[in-house]
């Protein structure tokens, strides 16, 4: 499971320590430009001290470094030197030459990073005790594998309001998305990529599966310019290059990324947006142009048309999305069920997210599915998950698993039986042996997964909620005869009532012993 941000009162207490000429709302650009130096600064120090242990002398060699995935990171910008300057009254320029060095050192970064920390309005004595508060370590390997930038800033926004109208993905749903399409191999693209954190999920996954990072080729676009700046910063730590653009600008509007065919894409669009750039003979509306007022559908359109011939999208949306009856929107969905397009939809539990308590649902759209054209597998995964805390839930790796297991069976599945048919036509015993082996791995559970045609989804007017589909979960029989379970459950709520009626009385007299009759 991902870390709790346990730090999250410590972040507060850095944060206020800006009180002053600076508003709230920007506590969050001071607080990341340090968690980047910090984080950066860390991992260095790591990797310096490992160096330092093999004792070759190679503790200051850039390439060293560079071959590890590691900034390099020169000692005016490395913490200790910060940490041992933030007393001084020129902390500020201290720390914006630091990011100058640093930008230096990765062209990627050219004009990304925070350089305003010299500003008079920002109290010098103020950051000074921030820098001291930064105790924790944030690159750490441990640290490292977790998304800590994206987080981070996620917190920030929940904390103060945003009007850039964003939410950080969190881990449960990224790993869900990304074991689902398994990006192996190819381009992979996020047309609202936020602070990175799918780009981020997809190499990590190459690497856990022997490949390497160089495998895939990331594209990404991101409309608010803080965030696009904050998503370089998230794949230059992580040595991720990544093509996003010369600049933040709005997928709808200005796509950069006009010819891209991507082999997967992964997205969190922002939900019910009712504003946004609807140019109305775009080419990408190929199944309906979609309402002025509601971008959830243009985001679906745009999606399947960068797919490549055999790409696979995944994505989150509201759950609106998979019933609305807008007339746009409903023909719209026809045409894509009818298309062949929607392969996978799952129900998520809320709470996931950070800040916001809003369900979502995946989408998974693929161009790939000759073998499964007239079936949907639906999941309901509601009630998965624990919550981590009062307002935040999370899926547990094995529940995780779980669900994309049940999905690549069910894919693989429908692809053995299509061998299967082939093999038949053409007799091929042994073919029909070794691939009749395969065949159980999925199955149909009542109340969880269901894979159903077409003609099904006709029949409930092209609604794709998975409840219509996977049914009510069987409950346990718990051996009690019917008769015997109605007497005792008639007979506990007697009691209930009696109590009711004795609390009931006892609250009357108490009030009026203090002049209050009821």
């Amino acid at each position: 499971m991902a870390i709790n941000l346990e730090f999250e009162n410590k972040l507060w207490e850095m944060a206020d320590k800006l009180r002053g000429n600076i508003q709230p709302s920007d506590y969050k650009d001071v607080v990341l430009g340090l968690i980047f130096l910090k984080y950066i600064s860390d991992s260095f120090e790591e990797k310096y001290n490992e160096l330092v242990a093999e004792g070759d002398g190679f503790e200051e060699d850039r390439d060293a470094y560079v071959e590890d995935n590691v900034f390099f990171v020169p000692p005016s910008a490395r913490w200790d030197f910060i940490k041992k300057s933030a007393k001084q009254n020129t902390i500020g320029q201290i720390i914006d030459e630091a990011m100058i060095v640093i930008e230096r050192e990765n062209k990627s970064l050219k004009g990304v990073l925070p350089k305003n920390y010299a500003r008079p309005e920002l109290d010098k004595t103020k950051l000074g005790e921030l820098i001291d508060l930064f105790s924790f370590n944030l690159g750490n390997k441990e640290a490292k594998a977790q998304d800590i930038l994206g987080r981070v800033y996620e917190y920030f926004l929940g904390k103060f309001g945003s009007s850039e109208g964003e939410f950080y993905t969190p881990p449960t749903i990224v790993k869900l998305l990304v074991g689902m399409i398994e990006p192996y191999k190819g381009r992979v693209y996020d047309p609202c990529c936020g602070s990175g954190g799918m780009f981020v999920q997809s190499a990590r996954f190459v690497e856990e599966h022997q490949g390497r990072k160089d495998d895939i080729y990331i594209y990404g676009q991101e409309y608010t310019s803080n965030t696009w700046r904050l998503c370089k910063m998230n794949l230059a730590i992580r040595g991720i290059d990544g093509n996003l653009g010369g600049r933040d600008a709005d997928t709808f509007g200005n796509d950069l990324h006009k010819n891209l065919r991507a082999d997967y894409i992964l997205a969190n669009p922002p939900f019910n947006v009712s504003d946004y750039t609807l140019i109305q003979d775009d080419s990408r509306w190929k199944y309906g142009i979609p309402p002025k007022n509601n971008a959830n559908y243009a985001w679906i359109e745009h999606i399947i048309s960068k797919l490549s011939p055999k790409g696979v999208a995944g994505f989150v949306l509201a759950n609106g999305s998979m019933s609305t009856a807008t007339k746009a929107e409903a023909e719209i969905r026809k045409n894509i069920i009818e298309a062949g397009l929607v392969d996978c939809i799952i129900t998520m539990p809320p709470n996931l997210f950070y800040n916001v308590t809003i369900p979502v649902c995946l989408w998974f759209i693929s161009k790939n599915r000759d073998n499964r054209k007239d079936k949907i597998l639906f999941i309901d995964a509601r009630k998965m998950g624990t919550m981590v805390t009062r307002k935040h839930r999370e899926l547990s790796d094995e529940e995780i698993k779980q669900i994309y297991d049940t999905y690549h069976n069910w894919r693989d599945m429908n692809s053995v039986n299509s061998q299967l048919l082939a093999a038949e036509k053409a007799d091929l015993y042994e073919v029909k042996k070794s691939k009749e082996k395969k065949i159980s791995d999925y199955k149909d559970i009542q109340g969880f997964c269901k894979s159903a045609s077409i003609e099904e989804a006709r029949g409930h007017d092209y609604i794709l909620t998975p409840g219509r589909y996977v049914g009510i979960e069987e409950a346990e029989d718990d051996g009690e005869p019917f008769d015997k379970k109605m007497i005792r459950l008639t007979e506990e709520l007697s009691e209930m009532f009696a109590k009711s009626h004795k609390l009931e009385e006892e609250i009357k007299q108490r009030l009026g012993a203090i002049g209050y009759e009821i």
